[in-house]
């Protein structure tokens, strides 16, 4: 038999769903993948309800849903604060995992080096390979998760083509400053390199922390593609529906990969949103209340137990410091705790470039009563390690 492919042989199985199978065999508490326990919106049920029996049910156009095109960019039109074209700057992807992916093959090809830091989402490190790229790393600190700009500059200087942003960012929670994108965009423009942003939490910030996309930074409308998705803003996890947006000239580049990459996004599932991509936006309001407030119950839990952990500026994520427990091997311990605590986490391992077993990753999008417990079972992990 001939070889596989080269480029899937060092993939990794995801440690994040990996934690979901062991939480589900033992009835943990799912702290680690990153979805709530509790319903989208009334609204998008409703129209979903309605959809079931009048459609529409066929392929879509490609590109997305004209009508959804169109209520998605007249929305971030709105939060980036420039026009958007639905047909020329906007493209409906399955997730933002395809817009990202679709995106890196628009931009790169194999052998080209593409920029991301590190602690990141551990989709992308697959995807670079997906495309045959080679991935160059750059550190941020614990625990304000800082950078150095002289080191990021090092990375420009190897001669990135792409850099990926996950702004606020997955796993640490830290949300980038104007000021701090400006290094980024600086560096790109100087060494002419494209920055992709994975924004799905673009409407997850605690105070006084701002989002500042970086597509509005002077210079980096034409070399970003935005990336973004629906499932943490109207909490639809298995909707599947994301975009990107960008200039025309990235933005056709994107179309063809998604063509024959997954040809279009649910057609029910784009209608049954609408409600979500219309709504006032009183709607963005109460999504920053509800959660400021589960923060507030978990990290103030965390606190209140005694735990080192990092302050998330957004997302719904927080660093917890474990390493008396771990002693190494953060793997074994996070399989340890979800089988005898109940409470299962994420391995900072999957997230480092580094070597670091110190830190494990809770998400806390989950109902008041699912957070308590929670913690309730946390107050006895010393009697466990």
């Amino acid at each position: 038999m001939r070889p596989l492919s080269d480029r899937t042989a060092h993939f990794n199985e995801s440690l994040i769903r990996r934690m979901t199978r062991i939480s589900n065999e033992c009835g943990a508490i799912n702290l680690s993948q990153g979805f709530p326990d509790f319903d989208p919106p009334k609204m998008l049920m409703d129209k979903l309800s309605e959809v079931a029996y009048e459609g529409p049910h066929q392929y879509p156009i490609t590109w997305g849903a004209p009508n959804f095109r169109a209520a998605a960019a007249k929305k971030q039109s709105h939060f980036m604060g420039r026009p958007l074209d639905p047909n020329e700057n906007v493209i409906i992807t399955i997730g933002s995992t395809e817009a990202m992916v679709d995106s890196l093959m628009a931009l790169c090809d194999p052998g080209d080096k593409v920029g991301l830091f590190s602690p990141y989402f551990e989709n992308y490190v697959a995807e670079i390979a997906m495309i045959n790229a080679e991935p160059v790393y750059v550190p941020l600190v614990p625990p304000d998760f800082h950078f150095d700009g002289d080191v990021l500059e090092d990375a420009f200087r190897q001669g990135i083509k792409a850099f990926i942003l996950c702004n606020p960012s997955n796993p640490s929670g830290k949300v980038f400053t104007y000021d701090e994108l400006k290094i980024i965009a600086d560096l790109a423009i100087k060494y002419d390199a494209y920055v992709i942003t994975d924004e799905v939490y673009e409407h997850i910030i605690f105070d006084p922390n701002k989002h500042v996309y970086m597509n509005s930074i002077p210079g980096m409308w034409e070399r970003t593609v935005s990336c973004s998705s629906l499932s943490k803003t109207y909490h639809i996890t298995g909707w599947r529906l994301g975009y990107a947006i960008g200039p025309k000239e990235l933005i056709d580049r994107v179309k063809q990969c998604h063509d024959f990459m997954t040809v279009g996004a649910p057609s029910p599932l784009m209608e049954a949103c609408m409600p979500g991509l219309t709504a006032p936006l009183s709607y963005y309001d109460e999504l920053h209340d509800l959660y400021a407030h589960m923060k507030s119950v978990f990290v103030g839990g965390l606190k209140s137990l005694g735990f080192d952990y990092t302050d998330p500026q957004g997302a719904y994520y927080v660093m917890v410091n474990v390493g008396e427990f771990a002693k190494g091997d953060d793997v074994s311990f996070c399989e340890k705790m979800a089988r005898e605590v109940g409470v299962a986490a994420v391995p900072a391992c999957t997230f480092f470039k580094e070597e670091q077993h110190d830190w494990v990753r809770f998400h806390f999008a989950k109902r008041d009563e699912t957070l308590n417990e929670a913690l309730d079972r946390l107050s006895k992990l010393k009697e466990k390690f």
